[in-house]
């Protein structure tokens, strides 16, 4: 009987350890995983440009103004996405292992103007940095978005950028519409109230740079220079650095916007530099 006693002891005993193996060495390998990982991100050298393009456009609207820049800087491996509205990607091109600064583009399937959209847009753009995050361990990147790409952008920073994880070092928006179509800026429409009611959220250390396209300086063929001006009721006196530009002349219409010389000139210098000097470029009553 005390030795019967005796081996359900030991069974039990041996049931314990066996039931508390299971549940320890994954856990230990999740662990181990996750440090490996935070440690790689942690050192990571890689710091993407990543754009979002407009209403309407693919992952190839920045094409001549990749070439653009590839033709001046060291060339820059070039990866696009575009966002499935089942929240799945497609991707082409590849990032060089050895390219520190690539350039990355995201579109989305639904590229549909619309401030409905465009909130759709950000959450599938939030999905679209999870993977790249995961699958490149950068840990700071710097963005430029075309048009609505900019409002994508600031409903991202708003909503769903985890600073705690990730740092955006400077973000460029070229024409876009902080306040859609209205030229009047006592008449805020709706998308315009909700971004300046959440700004408190963006990231503070951040250097923003909004440039306005104008033919006639009333605007840019399409976006009121007004509707650009809006985001300083977003961004000023929230981020580290906020800063107005206004581009003139050739190739200053909404479309020509992304291959206008002055703003490849402008990426060069403010966006394509050393990604850990996030020093503003000159003093501007705007910044």
């Amino acid at each position: 009987m005390e030795m019967r006693r005796k081996i359900k002891l030991l069974v039990s005993l041996l049931l314990i350890a066996l039931l508390f193996s299971a549940v320890a060495f994954p856990s230990y390998a999740w662990m181990r995983e996750n440090v490996r990982t935070a440690r790689i991100r942690h050192n990571s050298r890689m710091s993407p440009i990543i754009f979002i393009p407009g209403s309407s456009a693919t992952q190839d609207r920045f094409d001549d103004l990749i070439s653009e820049l590839n033709s001046a800087q060291k060339n820059h491996s070039q990866l696009k996405i575009t966002v499935q509205e089942d929240g799945t990607m497609k991707t082409t091109g590849k990032i060089q292992q050895s390219d520190s600064q690539p350039f990355i583009v995201v579109g989305f399937e639904n590229n549909k103007d619309g401030y409905d959209n465009i909130k759709k847009q950000a959450v599938w753009f939030n999905k679209a940095m999870d993977y790249l995050v995961n699958k490149y361990h950068f840990n700071h990147f710097s963005g430029i978005g075309h048009s609505n790409g900019g409002l994508i952008y600031t409903l991202y920073l708003e909503k769903y950028f985890d600073s705690d994880s990730l740092t955006i070092n400077s973000l460029m928006t070229i024409a876009t519409p902080f306040n859609f179509s209205e030229k009047n800026i006592n008449k805020r429409t709706q998308m315009l109230a909700d971004l300046i009611d959440d700004k408190a959220a963006l990231p503070k250390n951040l250097t923003m740079y909004s440039i306005a396209g104008t033919e006639d300086y009333s605007d840019d063929g399409t976006v009121p220079f007004q509707s650009v001006e809006a985001g300083k009721y977003i961004y000023q006196n929230q981020v580290k650095h906020y800063t107005e530009i206004t581009v003139t002349g050739v190739d200053s219409s909404h479309s020509d916007l992304p291959q206008n010389q002055q703003i490849v000139q402008l990426i060069e210098q403010y966006i394509l530099k050393d990604p850990n000097n996030n020093r503003n470029p000159r003093n501007n009553p705007s910044s």
